[in-house]
């Protein structure tokens, strides 16, 4: 979220439009119902939402629900770690994309610190909490971080995935000179590292991992600019204002929030299944073929 976008006078949704957690847990419920098993609570940063381990809680006693995960950037972790574990959260996926404090700072562009992210990764794991890394590699700025990130993860056996820089939303300034291809990443640490490449856990799986040779932990490479998956995806994202949306680059979503607040279950269930069954986003594979006004990914998560 650039800060000369979402600076201080910024006018964000007025509580009265997000969905309650009360709300997302009866969707949540319908889905499982529907034969979705995995959850997962992203933002934005989840963690500014206030109690939101009452959220975590409330989806982990859901029926169906077998794995509950969050991805975070890392800065409350430290504080939120105990309470996310005991009320049911099963692993979190921490954006870091450095490990330099000059660097880091230059990635994240809004003053936090490094060190608190660290922290709040070994609070994590200390509590129980599996932990992996994404980091995304943009050219010119953290490409010296990906051996030194590999050197850490494989240290402490917390898997390390590397994104290619994105194109999301309309406000990042993206450019396609920007971004570092994986198959440059791989080979980068290839040069230093054996590599053993690992089958796929299950289908819709967008990393490509590999162990690192004997020693412990992994790499993961997801690669959405230079070798789309779109045909595998099998993810459907709830917005906080209760849209859902069925790529990460679309344009828009289907509003279930009235639906909810009217008591329509039936019309509800049958709105989701015909989203997910009518759905034809490619954008990765035809990038660059025409122009759409995408979400924000702070909007809907990654």
């Amino acid at each position: 979220m650039p800060a000369e976008v979402f600076g201080p006078g910024y006018r964000f949704l007025a509580r009265k439009d997000l969905l309650t957690y009360e709300e997302i847990e009866h969707l949540a419920a319908l889905v499982a119902g529907l034969g979705v098993r995995k959850f997962r609570l992203t933002g934005g940063e989840p963690l500014l939402r206030q109690g939101l381990e009452e959220l975590v809680m409330m989806l982990s006693n859901l029926e169906g629900v077998e794995d509950l995960a969050m991805t975070t950037n890392g800065v409350l972790l430290e504080s939120h770690a105990a309470k996310l574990r005991r009320a049911g959260l099963h692993r979190v996926t921490v954006s870091l994309d450095a490990l330099d404090k000059e660097v880091f700072g230059q990635m994240n562009g809004v003053g936090a610190k490094v060190e608190r992210v660290l922290r709040g990764i070994e609070r994590a794991r200390s509590e129980g909490l599996g932990v992996k890394i994404n980091t995304v590699v943009q050219r010119g700025i953290n490409e010296s971080e990906i051996l030194p990130l590999v050197r850490w993860g494989s240290e402490r056996d917390i898997p390390v995935r590397f994104i290619e820089y994105m194109d999301v939303g309309e406000t990042n300034g993206w450019r396609m000179d920007q971004v570092v291809p994986s198959a440059e990443v791989f080979e980068r640490i290839a040069a230093e590292f054996p590599l053993r490449k690992l089958e796929p856990a299950h289908r819709g799986e967008v990393a490509r991992r590999h162990q690192i040779g004997k020693r412990k932990g992994e790499v993961g490479f997801i690669s959405s600019v230079t070798e789309p998956f779109c045909g595998d995806c099998n993810r459907l994202r709830l917005s906080a204002e209760g849209k859902l949306y069925t790529c990460l680059f679309a344009e828009s979503g289907f509003d279930v929030r009235e639906l909810m607040r009217a008591g329509r279950d039936k019309s509800l269930l049958l709105a989701v299944q015909g989203v997910w069954a009518d759905r034809s986003d490619r954008y990765s594979e035809r990038r660059g073929a025409g122009k759409n006004q995408k979400v924000e990914m702070s909007y809907i998560g990654g």
